[in-house]
């Protein structure tokens, strides 16, 4: 029986299934690259119930269709371990368990109850907070980062979390005070610099925004592709506002779209921005096609709604008709069977923005409106952070503008332009609308 850094027991008495343990808790709340260690715990300590968890917990984070698959053998590995293993441990087994089978309520559950008992498990924090997002429940995403925060007041990557769930909650000045205490504690929190950047952006401090992730970025070098990558969108966001579609272009192919073209979240950041680009004017060439190519391995998927229906726009934009019919029927079908406590969120509002997104992508606006009328009020339930949804947003009044539907979007746009004043070209789609009436 040992512990690990944090003081909770686990069931081996090898020092180095510990240390792979404690290493990938410090880099997944770091948004590292050293994970290795974990899988070859795993597998030289089968006994050890906390390392299958974690790596089948790994594998799953992927994001992958192939997920399970690559979880399942951990799981099962490790139950070797199950009579000797702590409460804790077993726990853990049973909301990996369940996330691998798709019953997040159930995981859910199980990392409460280990955060309920055990607040010094960081990592069980940080999941629950993983899965309420992708839930799009931001007030319990909040509430399990303050119920552990007292417990480890001196692990600033903790007030990174709390700073992100505060800025989906929208305490906006709440959300800046704890990122920057979070880069108080250690300069090098890519997560706390995020929760920052949407603070920037959705108040339209573009040129704070800039100068903060600019100053930061010589930190990001060790991060994994999706959090390197997605600083850097959240400061392509930034020039995207300036106008500067020179940097932006730049920026997509230099850090968004390259480091792991395999990658989801890659694959989803580089969609989203050429999206948001081509929604400026701005052309982005034959990105697209490269982007399809690597996307084109998911249709039949289906991991998160929101992951979806970037792919699906990626495979219209390049004019990859076959296959995005493949994914909207298949989209259909898994919408009916999906689990209860997602199945709203995938038939009732990613099925209709699917089909919305792709009729904008085709350039077919009339369609467009009729679906995203339907989806738009709902996104909140696909998962992602209020800026990457603003995307779904934009195409939405974009719809509304080309359609000659301006009078129905005065209301929101003005509501826009005065939380982003700083921001030109909200002023610029406010006068188009006013122009339609």
């Amino acid at each position: 029986m040992g512990s690990d850094g944090q003081g909770l027991a686990v069931a081996t008495d090898r020092s180095d299934s510990i240390a792979a343990i404690d290493t990938f808790v410090a880099a997944a709340l770091a948004y590292g690259t050293d994970y290795q260690p974990i899988l070859t715990a795993a597998e030289a300590d089968p006994g050890c119930l906390m390392a299958g968890s974690l790596a089948a917990s790994l594998m799953m984070w992927m994001e992958s269709g192939r997920s399970p698959q690559l979880a399942q053998p951990y799981l099962d590995r490790c139950r070797a371990g199950l009579a000797v293993a702590e409460a804790r441990e077993r726990l853990w087994l049973q909301a990996t368990e369940a996330w691998i089978g798709g019953d997040i309520a159930a995981a859910l559950a199980a990392l409460e109850q280990i955060t309920d008992r055990w607040p010094r498990d960081v990592f069980a924090m940080k999941l629950a907070q993983y899965h309420y997002f992708n839930l799009g429940w931001s007030e319990k995403m909040l509430a399990v980062c303050q119920k552990v925060l007292s417990a480890n007041e001196e692990n600033g990557y903790l007030y990174g979390c709390l700073a992100f769930a505060l800025e989906q909650t929208h305490d906006l000045p709440g959300a800046e005070a704890a990122g920057r205490r979070a880069v108080e504690i250690n300069r090098a929190d890519p997560w706390a610099h995020h929760a920052v950047a949407h603070v920037m952006e959705t108040q339209g401090r573009i040129g704070e925004g800039v100068a903060w992730m600019e100053a930061l970025s010589d930190t990001w070098s060790g991060c994994n592709s999706f959090m390197l990558g997605h600083n850097w969108w959240h400061t392509a966001l930034f020039h995207l506002d300036f106008g500067d579609a020179r940097r932006v272009r730049q920026i997509h192919d230099q850090f968004v779209w390259g480091l792991d073209k395999t990658y989801s979240q890659d694959q989803a950041s580089s969609a989203s921005l050429l999206w948001r680009m081509e929604l400026r004017g701005i052309d982005v060439g034959e990105r697209w096609a490269d982007l399809a190519d690597h996307v084109q391995g998911r249709i039949r998927e289906h991991v998160q709604p929101f992951l979806d229906l970037h792919y699906l726009y990626a495979l219209a934009r390049a004019g990859r008709d076959a296959q995005v019919e493949e994914m909207l029927t298949s989209l259909a079908v898994h919408a009916a069977t999906a689990p209860d406590l997602v199945r709203p969120a995938w038939s009732e509002v990613a099925l209709p923005a699917a089909r919305g997104v792709t009729a904008h992508a085709r350039g077919a606006c009339e369609t467009a409106y009729v679906e995203l009328a339907a989806a738009i009020p709902r996104l909140q339930e696909i998962g992602g952070s209020h800026a990457q949804r603003d995307l779904f947003v934009q195409t939405w009044l974009d719809t509304l503008l080309r359609t000659n539907r301006g009078g129905e979007a005065v209301e929101l746009l003005e509501t826009r332009a005065k939380a982003r004043p700083n921001v030109p070209h909200g002023y610029d789609l406010l006068a188009r609308a006013q122009a339609q009436i």
